[in-house]
């Protein structure tokens, strides 16, 4: 063995979790994203839980099993934080890295994490998502969103406060002492996680080279589901978190969500876009405004042991 190979640090090893509930067509290009990983293949697993799926993904799977180390596993569904958990917990890696079923990873994405959980390996890293359905206005409009999350709560990269549970990396020792997701969030998981992990000491990293593009088509009813979910999820994340403390919304954040979709497209000479880009940002935030005070209203009428006039389906 040459001197220069003798020195050369053997990288990191990770176990991706990607969580899956029906969306075959979408999980087969996850995984060819994963195939194409500028990684060394001995130096990365795959794992995959159907989270409650009637579609067989022996076939799905099949095709990948000779391009890298690749597990399944089922559970009954219980929601991507319990199948992260679940996966994590079948994981023989040093890192964990999370990812969805409906994500492809830049062949660069591995590296990049293990560059960064090199120089703070018992942080959290997260990358940066890319929409990769510009055309489809609804998906665009959730990537505004989460452009502004990112650029308002993670200003300062060393010092982040908030990733998607789509696009982070994490010390598998580490996420087991903290116990993982708290699986009784169906939403919210990722933002409880990083509060959590912050409140005990620890550190989130934001490295926007680690990229994913999310490939999630929607409609006006699809985002307007996804944001009322995302709503319910703050209420009870805020109810976890600030107790009886009275909710204060964050309005500059706000302000820089109503300006920074619109005012892209604007400046790009799209008014018919812009203006379209903006409903539907107006109503993503009612959806969201919706879910957080249906999920207040039925968490009073648990906390007073009474039966809650609405109910979830």
């Amino acid at each position: 063995m040459s001197e220069r190979a003798a020195s050369t640090p053997v990288p990191p090893f990770f176990s991706v979790v990607v969580p899956t509930c029906e969306r075959p067509a979408q999980l087969a290009a996850c995984l060819r994203a994963l195939a194409r990983a500028d990684y060394p293949r001995e130096r990365f697993e795959v794992i995959v839980v159907d989270d409650g799926g009637a579609t067989p993904l022996a076939c799905v799977l099949g095709q990948f099993r000779e391009t890298f180390e690749l597990k399944l596993f089922e559970q009954g569904n219980a929601g991507p934080a319990a199948a992260r958990n679940f996966g994590a917990a079948q994981a023989r890696g040093e890192f964990l890295a999370f990812t969805d079923d409906d994500c492809e990873p830049d062949a660069g994405w591995l590296r990049a994490l293990a560059l960064r959980l090199a120089k703070s390996p018992r942080g959290i890293v997260g990358g940066r998502t890319l929409n990769a359905l510009p055309e489809n206005l609804c998906a665009e409009t959730s990537q505004r969103i989460i452009e502004v999350v990112y650029a308002h709560f993670n200003a300062d990269p060393d010092d982040a406060r908030f990733f998607a549970s789509n696009n982070f990396a994490v010390s598998a020792a580490r996420f087991r002492e903290v116990g993982g997701f708290d699986d009784t969030f169906r939403t919210s998981e990722d933002r409880e996680i990083c509060a959590r992990w912050r409140a005990r000491g620890g550190k989130l990293t934001y490295a926007p080279e680690a990229v994913i593009r999310h490939a999630h088509p929607l409609t006006p009813r699809t985002l307007w589901r996804q944001h009322f979910g995302y709503g319910r999820g703050a209420q009870r994340f805020h109810r976890a978190a600030g107790g009886g403390a009275r909710f204060k919304p964050d309005l500059i954040f706000y302000l820089k969500l109503f300006s920074s979709g619109a005012a892209r497209a604007r400046r790009a000479a799209q008014l018919p876009r812009a203006a379209k880009l903006t409903l539907l940002l107006v109503w993503s935030q009612l959806a969201n405004a919706a879910g957080f005070l249906y999920e207040g209203f039925q968490s009073r009428g648990e906390d007073r042991g009474g039966t809650p006039r609405l109910r979830g389906k």
